[in-house]
């Protein structure tokens, strides 16, 4: 008498429950923005401690459940100013966010989630930094790109895919005696990036930002400061996620123009990267038609638009605290001209509710 074949139980798939984040989640939360490919560095639960210590604003993790497991993430914070408004942001001071799912239908429970709770929260607006956009039909800004990039693991091959004009640049520089040395401490990392803001008129956040970075990402964090006659001249603070290398925090002082350190600096981090086996470069965001967007143009990247993605709660329309709006040219034409000493002091408490 034949044997009947097993019967396999039919899996379906339970309801989709979205709850607030516990301390209990920490390591569950990380496996799952490591293992999910659209993952990105700032999904990592590190920004919550970071966002709270340092910025002191309310953060609002969400974590999407499915049969018991683990099955979505959104980080949110809640970032209020009397002179900006009041908004809830996935998530402040990074470039990539949103929700983090394994299909759409838990996308659209994180999201309305958000939503709901941004309307709960009366702000004006939430706000979703999404590389690729969200289920649901929410405006979009379309001021930011990103610049990514995949690195040989050929030094040459890596020089040769720069135009020859920046590649100029990066020989300059290696004329010049620069010397890039990695460093724990944000001293100088600081000193550079501080200047760097205050010229493009931007204010500063405190320096406790990135000691906090640093502190919190110790295995994903690099400090690289070039040097010129045994005198730093700039700075970068690189992330790496994966087989992904993101200099993110960098900047130069005066004297930086003069010796090209800035396209030595980036072309030691993608050196070093490449020594660690990273085989992705990700230059970050700009917004269209600035200085950084040209210049990372002109390493040979090519611009990929972000997802800006709004819920407008009391606001009418999506916000603008671009420094390319119109409304904000005179402040900060007047704060290129301040003292960095100046800035570095008044900036911080602007700069928090800026991220």
């Amino acid at each position: 008498m034949p044997t009947s074949a097993a019967v396999i139980p039919l899996v379906v798939p339970g309801p989709v429950r979205i709850r607030a984040w516990q301390d209990s989640d920490e390591a569950a939360w990380d496996a799952f923005v490591l293992a999910h490919p659209d993952g990105t560095f700032f999904h990592l639960s590190g920004w919550k401690q970071v966002i709270e210590t340092v910025h002191r604003h309310r953060t609002h993790f969400l974590v999407a459940e499915q049969n018991g497991e683990l099955c979505g993430v959104l980080p949110l914070a809640e970032v209020r100013s009397f002179l900006f408004g009041a908004s809830l942001v996935s998530l402040p001071f990074c470039v990539y966010g949103g929700p983090l799912a394994v299909d759409s239908e838990v996308t659209e429970a994180l999201v309305n989630e958000a939503c709901s709770l941004a309307e709960k929260l009366s702000v004006d607006h939430l706000e979703l930094r999404s590389q690729q956009p969200v289920p649901q039909e929410l405006p979009t800004k379309d001021l930011y790109v990103t610049f990514r990039k995949p690195v040989s693991q050929d030094h040459d091959e890596n020089l040769k895919a720069v135009p020859r004009k920046q590649r100029a640049m990066i020989r300059k520089g290696i004329k010049a005696g620069l010397e890039a040395v990695e460093e724990t401490d944000t001293r100088n990392l600081y000193a550079c990036y501080s200047e760097s803001q205050r010229n493009l008129g931007t204010p500063v956040f405190t320096r406790r930002h990135l000691e906090a970075l640093v502190n919190a990402f110790p295995k994903h964090s690099q400090v690289l400061t070039v040097m010129h006659d045994g005198q730093p001249v700039s700075s970068v603070l690189s992330f790496f996620f994966r087989d992904e290398v993101l200099p993110y925090y960098g900047g130069g002082l005066a004297a930086a123009r003069g010796c090209y350190a800035n396209d030595f600096m980036y072309w030691e981090v993608m050196q070093r990267a490449v020594e660690r086996g990273v085989a992705v470069f990700d230059y970050g965001r700009s917004k269209e038609g600035t200085g950084s967007y040209r210049f990372k143009k002109h390493w040979g990247f090519e611009p990929t638009p972000l997802h800006y993605q709004y819920h407008l709660v009391k606001a009418t329309q999506m916000p603008n605290l671009s420094p390319t709006n119109p409304r904000y040219q005179k402040a900060i034409n007047t704060w290129k001209r301040l003292p960095v000493a100046v800035t570095n002091v008044v900036g911080p408490p602007l700069a928090r509710f800026l991220g």
